[in-house]
């Protein structure tokens, strides 16, 4: 794909390293966000799992285990009382909604809002080396 504007911001380096640092941090937070998915979704099915052992005990005479199984552990969140999928609510309104409101800030405020100033430089520096070399 080509870039867009082969003009470069016009930015000092330490503005191009923050920018450089807050849209690496940005996608941190996005994979962060995406093993929280993937924690909820695999707790989930353990509590389905869970949810038949209840079953089967019961089917098979426990009703002592499938109670416990049923009032104590089925209801219990993730973290304290939380579920899993509110730790994922709060995470996604809380953290990322908010930093990557900031990035998109920053990213407007320094860059005119292009995204990867730092590789759309390190592209155009190797593209004119190899056109140099050929």
């Amino acid at each position: 794909m080509a870039d867009p504007s082969e003009s470069e911001p016009d930015l000092s380096e330490p503005e191009r390293r923050a920018l450089h640092d807050c849209q690496l941090g940005i996608e941190y937070v996005h994979r962060a966000y995406g093993d929280l998915l993937a924690f909820h979704h695999e707790l989930g099915r353990a509590m389905d799992r869970f949810y038949e052992a209840e079953e089967e005990l019961r089917s098979a005479g426990h009703e002592e285990l499938a109670n416990e199984l049923r009032d104590d552990h089925l209801p219990a969140g993730a973290y304290g009382d939380d579920w899993s999928y509110e730790l994922v609510e709060e995470f996604r309104t809380g953290l990322l909604d908010g930093i990557d409101g900031f990035e998109t800030e920053l990213r407007d405020e320094l860059a005119d809002g292009l995204g990867h100033v730092s590789e759309r430089r390190q592209r155009r520096r190797w593209r004119k080396r190899a056109d140099r070399d050929e």
